[in-house]
């Protein structure tokens, strides 16, 4: 509510207090008095309701596959080489660029998620305005430790395409050694709706989704056009694609966020009918084998916080 509101309801409420309870004053000892400390009070637990009910709070659950600047598993499997840790540079100045257009777009409270699998976050290059979760291993459904029904909405950053999108750059879908390929009721999924799953058995939708184009492709095919989609480069092949300046593409995550809070009463959560029909495609890479070997599983999920620990057939 804003502040002009705000004033405007605390005005009719106290005038409402005075007639209704103005026959009840000759009840006070103290007469006048006591009766505007009881309007006074109810004024005060107004604003203060008021406001709790009014915070926006944003979960953040970041990849590095989509992150700008970023285009090959060089810079993405191995942890702690040159390349890599540039990358992982790359992903904070994206994540900062996030954080303040959510500050800036109303967001009270932000708590960022390290969700890719070597772990991307840089302590020393964390900004204000955002708590940060990393480190292994953790709790929660898909490792989204902390996720919950107070969150007001979900941000994926930096994520990819399922496996085997031609145009997706670092497509693949958990594991990108393995080829993982899921579905869900029948329709093929990547992480862009896994995570969107988990988020929306707690009522919380995901609002804003960036990566490269085939990944806002993606995540608009499954989430809506409601959503807010951010495009960091243009993707060629799996590793190969035309990147976009830094400068523009901060920019566009900045005004991307700060676009989300106001879109949340828009998204609608993404929600899976139980019980959840699960099959798994994978390569066994077993070094024993000559060469990889695709397995297939069958079985069912009881809802989306089991998505990865269901019952096989």
């Amino acid at each position: 509510m804003s502040h002009s509101c705000q004033i405007f309801t605390i005005f009719i409420i106290s005038q409402v207090a005075y007639y209704k309870l103005k026959p009840m004053k000759k009840f006070f000892a103290t007469g006048s008095s006591q009766f505007k400390l009881i309007v006074m009070f109810l004024i005060i637990l107004f604003i203060s309701t008021d406001s709790v009910i009014s915070q926006i709070k944003i979960y953040v659950n970041t990849d590095l596959e989509g992150i700008s600047g970023v285009f090959k598993f060089s810079q993405t499997r191995e942890k702690d080489t040159p390349l890599n840790i540039q990358a992982c540079e790359y992903f904070m100045g994206d994540l900062a660029a996030v954080i303040r257009g959510l500050r800036d777009g109303g967001a009270d409270e932000i708590v960022v998620l390290d969700g890719h699998g070597t772990q991307a976050i840089l302590p020393h290059l964390m900004v204000p305005g955002a708590t940060y979760i990393t480190g292994t291993p953790r709790y929660g459904a898909g490792n989204l430790t902390d996720l919950d029904s107070s969150f007001a909405g979900q941000v994926l950053l930096g994520f990819h395409a399922m496996m085997g999108i031609p145009d997706g750059v670092l497509c693949h879908t958990q594991s990108s050694r393995s080829e993982n390929r899921y579905w869900y009721n029948g329709v093929e999924s990547g992480e862009i709706a896994q995570s969107s799953a988990i988020a929306g058995h707690f009522g919380v939708p995901t609002i804003m989704v960036t990566g490269d184009e085939a990944t806002c492709r993606e995540a608009r095919k499954f989430l809506g056009e409601n959503i807010v989609t951010v495009a960091t480069k243009r993707g060629i092949s799996r590793e190969a694609a035309e990147l976009y300046p830094f400068e523009e593409t901060r920019k566009a995550l900045y005004e991307g966020a700060k676009r989300a809070v106001s879109v949340i009463r828009l998204c609608k959560p993404y929600i899976l009918k139980t019980p959840i029909q699960v099959k798994e495609q994978r390569l066994n890479l077993d070094p024993s084998l000559t060469e990889p070997v695709i397995v297939k599983r069958e079985g069912v999920a009881k809802d989306a916080l089991h998505l990865f620990t269901w019952t096989e057939k």
